[in-house]
């Protein structure tokens, strides 16, 4: 399991936030990356600009979108951002709309990307957990629900 204290740590949490739209949604992904010291503002504009170009394939189920871009000199370090919206917000993915959770991915070493994806993404696959997760309080409740 990725050390979640150290890729997910509080500062990198915005919980029951309003965001208008999906670039909103994704400025807040980007609040949390800067906030914990993962990226520069520069990196935001690369999460937006991605989706601008290639379309919303980061909502990735239901209700999820993992927002991200590209490895560049924006990245400082690897790591996630945990944005639980109040409202949902639809992002143009008919599948898998309206989001309502924004992870925000920072990845800026290949392999400490794929192992902190696969840990979030098998606690993502547990219905039981996404339930949990949807209402957690704090963000150390939120990493014990991950790491469970």
């Amino acid at each position: 399991m990725a050390d979640l204290d150290r890729f997910l740590p509080d500062e990198s949490f915005l919980l029951d936030r309003e965001a208008a739209d999906w670039r909103d949604a994704i400025r807040l992904a980007g609040r949390g990356l800067v906030n914990a010291g993962f990226t520069t503002d520069a990196y935001t504009d690369e999460m937006i600009a991605t989706v601008e170009k290639m379309g919303p394939y980061i909502v990735i189920a239901p209700g999820l979108a993992l927002a991200h871009a590209r490895p560049s000199d924006a990245v400082l370090r690897t790591g996630l951002s945990w944005v639980r919206l109040s409202t949902p917000v639809e992002f143009g993915n008919k599948d898998n709309d309206p989001v309502s959770l924004v992870i925000g991915l920072a990845g800026h070493d290949e392999n400490e990307h794929i192992e902190v994806m696969s840990a979030i993404a098998a606690a993502l696959m547990d219905r039981r957990k996404t339930q949990s997760l949807a209402t957690a309080k704090t963000p150390a409740a939120i990493r014990t629900i991950l790491g469970s």
